[in-house]
């Protein structure tokens, strides 16, 4: 008997039960800055400046200077929370930010509450409990896809779930994309998206696929996915995390509900 037969017997069951059971997987780790505008001090512009990809903006309104922040375009890199005096932005642990929706990403001030709301239920008719993914990297710095490749660890196990990757777009459900889309890679995307089968979908995966992250617009590439495509699911990270894609796939099948709506995360 092979040594790591012997190891894995020893060891037993080593996968997560995680979403059985709403067990939060990724405990510890740090997600998405958490926005407390009601600290924020009238003038201060601090987490604005440090902001890189200009996730945090400050905006004009009728009651004068305010802040906004698009977690579409924050690459998670917590220079905010560092610098911001008052603890207006603060660490966190949210990281379930996929949506269906590329305005749910953007801090809506006006939104007091936060419904839950499912994709439509025609996706789940279409495909079921089950789902082929076509991956295409468009220019990534290979950051989502290490993230990518522990789906298929013994401790993730996407394929419990009933969802696959596949070689073939001919055989995909879902077109899963990563990076800004470099004008290198602009053909390749499209022609995967063109070759796959109706009905068909789109994932926008990492900051970089939802708006082009730090270097979109630049000289070699555009700003995301969505200049390109129709988008179906945007995930934002730098990179997500696998339970945050598994989130997100589970979200596009109607198989669990969006936490996130008007840049909000659901407690």
């Amino acid at each position: 008997m092979p040594v790591w037969t012997l190891y894995g017997l020893k060891r037993g069951v080593a996968t997560n039960p995680w979403p059985e059971g709403r067990e939060e997987t990724q405990a510890g780790v740090e997600g998405m800055p958490r926005f407390h505008p009601e600290r924020c001090k009238q003038g201060c512009r601090i987490c604005a400046d440090v902001c890189l990809p200009g996730a945090i903006r400050i905006i004009e309104n009728a009651r004068g200077e305010r802040l906004t922040l698009d977690y579409g375009k924050c690459v998670v890199c917590q220079m905010c929370t560092q610098f911001c005096p008052d603890g207006a932005m603060e660490k966190s642990q949210d990281w379930a930010f996929a949506v269906s929706k590329r305005a749910d990403l953007i801090w809506d001030e006006a939104l007091m509450s936060l419904p839950a709301q499912a994709l439509t239920q025609k996706i789940h008719a279409a495909f079921g409990r089950s789902l082929h993914i076509r991956h295409v990297d468009a220019g990534s710095c290979n950051g989502c896809e290490s993230e990518l490749q522990a789906l298929n660890n013994p401790y993730y196990n996407l394929h419990r779930l009933g969802i696959f990757f596949t070689p073939s777009p001919r055989f995909a459900d879902l077109l899963l994309a990563t990076g800004p889309v470099t004008y290198a890679m602009k053909e390749a995307l499209l022609e995967t998206y063109n070759a796959m089968p109706e009905p068909r979908w789109v994932m926008a995966m990492g900051t970089c696929a939802v708006s082009g992250g730090a270097v979109g617009g630049g000289y070699a590439c555009g700003r995301g996915i969505e200049e390109f495509l129709p988008v179906d699911v945007y995930v934002p990270g730098c990179p997500p995390n696998p339970a945050a894609m598994i989130q997100a796939l589970l979200l596009l099948l109607n198989r669990t509900q969006q936490r996130v709506k008007g840049g909000r995360l659901a407690d």
